[in-house]
C-alpha cells in the first residue's frame, strides 16, 4: 500500500458504443481529471453499424493526454503518482487485424449491427439444439448480439479476412483485447489477451472452465489460433508503450462494461443494477454459481478479481436501444437539439396520452429475442403532441428494464434477491442518462421499487479503476466493498398505484407484440 502523503492515482478507459473517455482517480476513488470524446458511427446499410478501430485508438490517445493535462491544471501530478490503468469496453464488438501489420482487415461490427440474421438463421436450423444449441456451455442464445456470429460473417464474406487467416497472420478480438494489443506494444510483442466477462459475450467461453470451448470452435469452424488468451478482470497485463501518453504505466484490471458498472456499484451475491447508455442492462449478481434462465435472460461472468479468486456469475438482460432512442429523436428527427432537452419536453404533458414507443431499431433482445421487430409508435391521436412522443420515448427504456426484473425475478426466485430493510428490492442505477430525474421517477413508478441512484453516475469507469487498483496493490477487496463511494445516494420511490401499473404494463406488452414480424417491411 502506498504511504499517506504520496499522489496516487488510478486511470480507466472507457472506450464506449458511442465515445471513448479516459477518468483519472485518487486513492478515494473520487474522480480528479477526465475527458470525453464521440466518434463516427458508420451505418453502410440498413440494420448495419460499424466504427473504424484505428479512430477508437487515436480516441484513446487524445482522452489520455488531455485528462493528464486537465489533471494538471488542477495541480495533480498523475504521472508521477499513476499506478494502474483499467480498461472497460462496450462488449461483443468484433475486431479482425493483421498480426504484421497492426492494421484493421474491416471496421469493428458493433453488438448492436443485425447483419448476421441469416448466419443464426442457417445455424438454428443446422445445429440439434436450434437457438439454445451452446446455451449450456457459454450461456448465451444464437443471436446477432455476440461476437462469434460476427466473427463467422467476416471469415465468411471478407477476402482480406480470409487470405490473414489462411497465413496465419489474422488476430479476433473485442475491443479490450484491441486495445490492450495496442496499448502494449502491436506489432513489436502486443498482449493478444481477453478478460473472462468479455469473453463470456463471444459464445465460445466455456462458463465454467473460464476457456476456449473446443467443441464450439469446432461446431462452428472458428480457429482457436486467431483467439486471445484469457484472463481475469484483475492481474497486471502489461506496461503502456512509448507513443501513448502515461507511458510504462501497468494495465492490471479489465471488464466488458456492463461487468464493470456491476464492480463500480459493489453489486455482491442478490443484487442488481441497471446501466441506462446507448442501450440498457440489467445484472443480478448470483454469487458462484451458473443460473440458467428459462425466462429469456442470459447466463454470464458478473466479475473475477484475480486469477485465483473465485467467479461471482450474473443474470443479465440486455435491452438494445435505450439511449440510443434519445439520440434518434435529437439526430434523425430534430424533435430536441440536445439529449438533455427531452426531461423539459416530456414534463410539459402529464402522461404519454396513450402514446407507446417501442424502439426495436434493430430488433429486440431480452426478454423477447425477436430480431424480426421493428419500432413502432402507437396509440397516435390528433392530440398527440411531441411532448407525448418524448414521455413515450422515455417510458420505453422503464418499461424494457420492467420486463427483464420481472424475468429475473421469476428466474433467481425471491431467495436470490437480497431485500432492504423494509423489504424492498432496491434497483442500482448508473450510467448517463441517470441524471434525468423524470426518467428514474418513471422507472420507480412502473418498476413499483425504489430506484437508488450514486453520487458518481460512471460507474462503469469505476469499476474497471477499483479492478487495477486492486491488482496493484492500491486497495484491498475489504476497502472496495466497503464501499469507497457509498454515500450521497439518491432514491426515487415509486409513486403510481398498483392499479395504473399494472394497466400500463398491459398495454406496453400490447404495442411490442404489434412490432414483431416487421423486418420484411423494408423489403
Amino acid at each position: 500500500m502506498a504511504g499517506e502523503g504520496e499522489e496516487v492515482y488510478v486511470a480507466a478507459i472507457d472506450q464506449g458504443t458511442t465515445s471513448t473517455r479516459f477518468i483519472v482517480y485518487d486513492r478515494h476513488a473520487k474522480p480528479v481529471a477526465s475527458h470525453q470524446l464521440e466518434f463516427k458511427q458508420h451505418y453502410p446499410e440498413a440494420g448495419w453499424v460499424e466504427h473504424d478501430p484505428m479512430e477508437i485508438i487515436e480516441t484513446v490517445k487524445v482522452c489520455m493526454k488531455e485528462a493528464v493535462d486537465n489533471a494538471k491544471d488542477g495541480k495533480y501530478n498523475v504521472v508521477a503518482g499513476l499506478k494502474a490503468v483499467g480498461i472497460t469496453n462496450q462488449r461483443e464488438t468484433t475486431v479482425m487485424w493483421s498480426k504484421s501489420t497492426g492494421l484493421p482487415l474491416y471496421n469493428a461490427i458493433v453488438w448492436m449491427d443485425a447483419r448476421t440474421s441469416p448466419v443464426c438463421r442457417r445455424l438454428e436450423s443446422e445445429l440439434a439444439g436450434g437457438r439454445t444449441h451452446f446455451v449450456e456451455t457459454c450461456g448465451l442464445p444464437i443471436s446477432t448480439y455476440f461476437s462469434a456470429m460476427k466473427l463467422l460473417w467476416l471469415l465468411e464474406n471478407v477476402d482480406a479476412v480470409k487470405d490473414a487467416v489462411r497465413t496465419d497472420d489474422a488476430l479476433f478480438g473485442t475491443i479490450d483485447t484491441w486495445l490492450i494489443w495496442n496499448l502494449t506494444g502491436g506489432v513489436h510483442g502486443g498482449q493478444h489477451v481477453t478478460d473472462c466477462s468479455n469473453a463470456s459475450r463471444t459464445m465460445l467461453m466455456n462458463l465454467k472452465a473460464l476457456d476456449w470451448d473446443k467443441p464450439t470452435l469446432d461446431a462452428l469452424g472458428i480457429p482457436a489460433k486467431i483467439l486471445p488468451k484469457i484472463i481475469s478482470n484483475s492481474e497486471k497485463i502489461g506496461v503502456v508503450v512509448d507513443g501513448f501518453p502515461l507511458a510504462g504505466a501497468p494495465i492490471s484490471g479489465c471488464l466488458g462494461d456492463q461487468h464493470s458498472a456491476m464492480l463500480g456499484q459493489l453489486c455482491q451475491k442478490g443484487e442488481a443494477k441497471s446501466t441506462y447508455g446507448t442501450g440498457a442492462f440489467i445484472l443480478l449478481n448470483t454469487g458462484e454459481e451458473v443460473t440458467q434462465s428459462s425466462h429469456g435472460l442470459l447466463s454470464t461472468i458478473a466479475y473475477k478479481l484475480g486469477p485465483s479468486a473465485p467467479t461471482n456469475y450474473a443474470l443479465e438482460g440486455s435491452i438494445a436501444i435505450a439511449g440510443a432512442a434519445v439520440q434518434w429523436l435529437r439526430d434523425s428527427l430534430g424533435i430536441i437539439q440536445t439529449a438533455a432537452e427531452i426531461e423539459k419536453l416530456a414534463e410539459t404533458v402529464p402522461d404519454s396520452g396513450g402514446v407507446y414507443f417501442v424502439p426495436a431499431f434493430n430488433g429486440l433482445f431480452a426478454p423477447w429475442w425477436r430480431d424480426d421487430a421493428r419500432g413502432i409508435c402507437i396509440g397516435i391521436t390528433r392530440f398527440t403532441n411531441k411532448g407525448h412522443i418524448a414521455r413515450a420515448v422515455l417510458e420505453s427504456m422503464c418499461f424494457q428494464v420492467n420486463d427483464v426484473l420481472s424475468s429475473m425475478h421469476k428466474d433467481a426466485g425471491e431467495a436470490g434477491e437480497v431485500k432492504s430493510a423494509e423489504g424492498d428490492f432496491l434497483l442500482r442505477v448508473d450510467g448517463g442518462a441517470t441524471v434525468n430525474n423524470l426518467l428514474m421517477q418513471i422507472q420507480a413508478d412502473l418498476l413499483g421499487s425504489p430506484v437508488v441512484r450514486p453520487a458518481d453516475i460512471e460507474t462503469t469507469a469505476l469499476g474497471a479503476a477499483y479492478a487495477a487498483g486492486l491488482a496493484a496493490g492500491v486497495w484491498t477487496k475489504d476497502q472496495v466493498f466497503a464501499g469507497l463511494h457509498k454515500d450521497n445516494t439518491t432514491i426515487f420511490r415509486p409513486q403510481l398505484d398498483e392499479t395504473h401499473r399494472k394497466k400500463r404494463a398491459d398495454s406496453w406488452c400490447k404495442a411490442v407484440s404489434r412490432s414483431f414480424d416487421l423486418a420484411d417491411l423494408s423489403l
